[in-house]
């Protein structure tokens, strides 16, 4: 997309990430030690939002994660919570759909997104009759840090991202490219956070450990071989 190409990388970097294009994101070496990967994938991984059961319309089917947008929905959270973790899945979204992985989610502090930094799921082809702003578009640490370039796959097929938490180090990468990254709790992030929508939440971005959550924002979205591994 036109408007993603002021947002480039150093050469060196760019050379990097070229050599992470297929889709098989296990190959990423993580820095840090880390645990097995657990399977996320089944509905007993997760609850609604300040619920203890899963909403009637998150359905799980042949180990796919489905908002189906019928009956009672809302955000998601996983049973447990993480600080330092990789986080692997698909996703692939419905026509302008819009949708987030968030992390570090806190729960009796509001909605999800009053804690929880957002990797961004989106349609990025046509959104509300526009072309996505970066800083929201898919990949994207939402409204903070947009992404190097639109790698998306068309709607109805399947994106593979990764997430990392390393510490206060965050990476996201989709379909085997570094998108953006990011330090929690730098000078950066804190001027980013005081010139955004998120500076009216004073909880937002400040915990060290929480829930990941799935976000319903009203359409349909599709999650699957979701797996996770500590790294703390």
């Amino acid at each position: 997309m036109e408007n993603f190409k002021r947002y480039s990388l150093p050469l060196s970097l760019l050379a990097l990430c070229a050599c992470n294009t297929g889709p098989d994101l296990a190959q990423q070496p993580s820095e840090s030690p880390a645990t097995a990967w657990v399977d996320l994938s089944q509905a007993s991984s997760w609850r609604g939002y300040k619920k203890d059961h899963l909403p009637d319309a998150w359905v799980v089917a042949d180990g796919v994660l489905h908002l189906t947008g019928a009956g009672d929905g809302g955000d998601l959270v996983s049973q447990e919570t993480y600080g330092s973790f990789e986080l692997r899945m698909q996703w692939k979204i419905s026509p302008k759909g819009n949708s987030g992985v968030m992390f570090h989610v806190l729960e009796g502090q509001g909605p999800t997104f009053f804690t929880g930094p957002e990797m961004q799921v989106l349609d990025n082809a046509w959104f509300d009759g526009e072309k996505p702003n970066p800083l929201t578009s898919a990949g994207a640490n939402y409204a903070l840090h947009g992404p190097v370039e639109d790698n998306t796959r068309p709607v109805g097929e399947w994106n593979d991202v990764l997430l990392t938490v390393d510490g206060n180090h965050v990476e996201h990468w989709m379909n085997g490219k570094l998108q953006c990254s990011y330090d929690l709790h730098s000078d950066e992030w804190k001027a980013a956070v005081a010139n955004s929508k998120f500076k009216q939440w004073p909880n937002y971005g400040l915990a060290k450990q929480g829930h990941i959550a799935l976000q319903d924002h009203g359409n349909q979205v599709w999650y699957r071989a979701i797996e996770v591994r500590r790294l703390d």
